[in-house]
Order: C-alpha cells, then sequence, then structure tokens
C-alpha cells in the first residue's frame, strides 16, 4: 500500500472515531433534553425502549450499586488507560488488516464517548433497554454498541484473518 493510500485508510479510520463519539453524544444529549431520569418512551412494543439511566459504574453496570471515594476517578484512569493501550496497539497494526483497524477505531471511538461522559458528568448516560417478556438487556448506548461491534470484528479477524501484507523485496526497501 502506497503512502498516500495508508494515509487515507488512517484519515478515514480518525473519522469514523470522530464520527461515533459525535452520535454518541448528541444521542445521549437527546435523551437527556427529552427524558426525566427513569423515564421511558416505547420504540418497539415488548422488544425495546428508550429509558433514561446512569451508570455509575463500569461495562454492563459492574459497580454500579458500589459506592466508595474517588470512584469516578478509578474507573476514569482504568477507562482512559485501556484506552491509550488499544490506541497504541491500532497505531502499530498494519494498514492491510482493515477488518482489525475498523473494529479498533469503533472501539477507540465508543470507549472514548463513554469517557467524555464520565469525565464531564461523572457517570455514563444509557438509555437503549432490550428485554424480552421480564428479562432485560443492560442498558446501553452508541458508544456501548459501537464498542460491542467493534470488539466483534476484531475477533472475526482473529478467527479468519485475511490475506497477509505483500512481503517486501529487499531491492523495494
Amino acid at each position: 500500500m502506497t503512502d498516500v493510500a495508508s494515509a487515507r485508510a488512517r484519515l478515514r479510520e480518525w473519522l469514523l472515531i470522530g464520527g461515533v463519539i459525535a452520535l454518541d453524544q448528541v444521542t445521549k444529549q437527546l435523551v437527556v433534553m427529552r427524558l426525566a431520569l427513569h423515564e421511558s418512551v416505547t420504540v418497539i412494543p415488548g422488544l425495546l425502549d428508550f429509558t433514561h439511566v446512569r451508570n455509575t459504574g463500569a461495562a454492563f453496570g459492574l459497580l454500579n450499586t458500589v459506592d466508595f471515594p474517588g470512584k469516578t476517578l478509578v474507573i476514569s484512569v482504568v477507562a482512559l488507560a485501556a484506552l491509550l493501550v488499544m490506541a497504541a496497539y491500532a497505531a502499530r497494526l498494519p494498514v492491510h488488516q482493515r477488518l482489525a483497524r475498523l473494529g479498533l477505531a469503533l472501539v477507540l471511538g465508543g470507549a472514548a464517548g463513554n469517557l467524555i461522559d464520565r469525565l464531564r458528568q461523572g457517570y455514563v448516560v444509557d438509555y437503549v433497554d432490550a428485554y424480552w417478556r421480564g428479562w432485560h438487556f443492560w442498558a446501553f448506548n452508541v458508544a456501548d454498541a459501537a464498542i460491542t461491534v467493534g470488539v466483534a470484528l476484531v475477533i472475526l479477524d482473529l478467527l479468519w484473518p485475511g490475506p497477509e501484507a505483500p512481503a517486501i523485496d529487499a531491492g523495494d526497501a
């Protein structure tokens, strides 16, 4: 891949990261503006509601009911460290690994979107409430969905890797 093509691919990844962050923040703001805390609006009866909730814990509401001094700071520092490690890994990943890079861009955008909430408010706004009969999945948001899809893409890349990058001939270097 040429340097220009590589730069374009990386630019598309940055645009995807920014797009995920923007969509996540806009949808959360709409929920906050239109729904009172714990208020619900049915989207698909018996399957999907939009319900305004706050997640003060980590992924899937872990530590949501636990309270300790500096909880927001601890969770934010761990999230920031994970974000930086993923970003460093993504920066070193070869451009030809498109599926993994796409997945990592989604994960980075989602992680950044949730980190913005946590740093700004001390909690993450969740609102997608998927359920079946009496069972409710954890409430989530655009950032969480991007992270989930991104992780799935990275796993797919690990299970079914695409073609390797072409070998560089010593005369080409």
